[in-house]
């Protein structure tokens, strides 16, 4: 999962992304997920930017996360793949560690609104939980334990 949902999940503001975004990340703490430690950290400096959450209840919410999810580190060979695909003008450079450290642990979806949907990278491919009224079937089928 990509830091939006993440973020999504506990911005009640959010209206109807919200509620979607809450269910992704309650189902796929059942399911086989991984969550990047980018994603986390994401999470953490745009939970205080946006002024979400008071501090500690951002770590604490990262803590619960961490609890709950497998999380896969960027590596050495991320970082360069993620190098040499924003060079390529392939994807920005944190889309593109997001994507090689997801790839890394053998994930094969990153659900994400940021990127293009369908767009690839090594064995993961992108897909926009939030397009359509409801989860498209694709990630139904992925959050389906």
């Amino acid at each position: 999962m990509d830091t939006n949902i993440l973020v999504y999940a506990i911005d009640s503001a959010e209206g109807d992304k919200h509620r979607r975004a809450r269910e992704i990340v309650e189902r796929a703490a059942r399911a086989d997920c991984v969550l990047t430690l980018q994603a986390l950290g994401e999470f953490y400096v745009t939970s205080q930017r946006r002024r979400l959450l008071p501090a500690a209840d951002a770590a604490a919410q990262i803590g619960d996360w961490v609890e709950l999810f497998a999380t896969a580190a960027s590596v050495e060979l991320t970082v360069v793949t993620a190098a040499r695909e924003a060079a390529a003008k392939r994807f920005g450079y944190w889309d593109a560690m997001m994507l090689a450290t997801a790839d890394s642990h053998g994930c094969t979806t990153l659900l994400s609104e940021d990127m293009v949907d369908g767009v690839a990278l090594g064995g993961v491919t992108v897909r926009n939980p939030f397009r359509g009224a409801q989860l498209p079937d694709e990630i139904e089928a992925l959050l389906t334990v």
